[in-house]
């Protein structure tokens, strides 16, 4: 049953609000727009880098859980896939020669030798996404963070780190996909990756058994940034 009182009570105080929002206006000399504060929000582009071993597929795996609008922009690689790795979800997986072709006909925003394999972002893939005003994240090793970077100077680097050197050479003997050479090497690569941290807007610390932790961050991250005034997006 509808309270009659309690109706024409509403009625009465929506009709009190809008006469003094006309005096206000009427004292200001002006007509208050109800149009948005703020105009579109551009879309943020995040390039997420850190080494081998540190978990950065995982944490972006919970991070685009955690935010399903988030776009992730899949790297080309020339290397086979590893186990469980599925193509066009984890790498766009091709071979020598159709990487060196994109290459020569400048398909790529970036590309890299990493490991004796070749990586890198299509530019169709970013452009296809920042016009649909879509947040996008890139994950790149360390050299083609710097890259892309250099071309879009407005992108919002990331820096995912373990808690030690030596809890990261752990992780990636744990893995088992190495010989001792490589794993060697490995160590080496990533001890050099994690000097250039200072180059990275922000750093996100993915300890063991901390992944839930490392995405919110990331996100929090993302979040930020979409409130920043001024930010500007890069066309490629």
């Amino acid at each position: 049953m509808v309270n009659a009182n309690a109706t024409e009570s509403d009625t009465t105080a929506a009709d009190d609000c809008v006469e003094k929002i006309e005096k206000v206006q009427q004292r200001l000399g002006v007509t208050l727009s109800d149009a948005p504060t703020v105009g579109s929000v551009p879309p943020v582009v995040v390039v997420m880098s850190g080494p081998s071993g540190v978990g950065k597929d995982a944490v972006l795996r919970r991070l685009l859980e955690l935010k399903p609008s988030l776009s992730m922009l899949v790297t080309a690689t020339d290397r086979a896939p590893r186990a469980g790795e599925v193509d066009g979800v984890d790498y766009h997986f091709v071979t020598t020669q159709t990487f060196q072709k994109m290459i020569a006909n400048d398909e790529l925003i970036e590309h890299a030798v990493v490991y004796g394999q070749y990586k890198g972002i299509p530019k169709s893939s970013v452009r296809d996404k920042l016009s649909e005003n879509a947040d996008v994240v890139l994950r790149l090793d360390v050299q083609g963070a710097a890259a892309v970077k250099t071309m879009m100077p407005n992108c919002v680097s990331v820096f995912v780190a373990a808690e030690s050197e030596l809890a990261l050479a752990k992780r990636l003997a744990k893995r088992g996909t190495e010989t001792l050479d490589e794993l060697t090497k490995r160590v080496e690569t990533a001890r050099a990756e994690m000097a250039r941290v200072h180059e990275f807007d922000y750093v996100v610390v993915n300890g063991e058994g901390k992944l839930e932790e490392a995405a919110a961050r990331l996100g929090a991250i993302i979040d930020a940034e979409k409130c920043r005034r001024g930010r500007q997006v890069d066309r490629v």
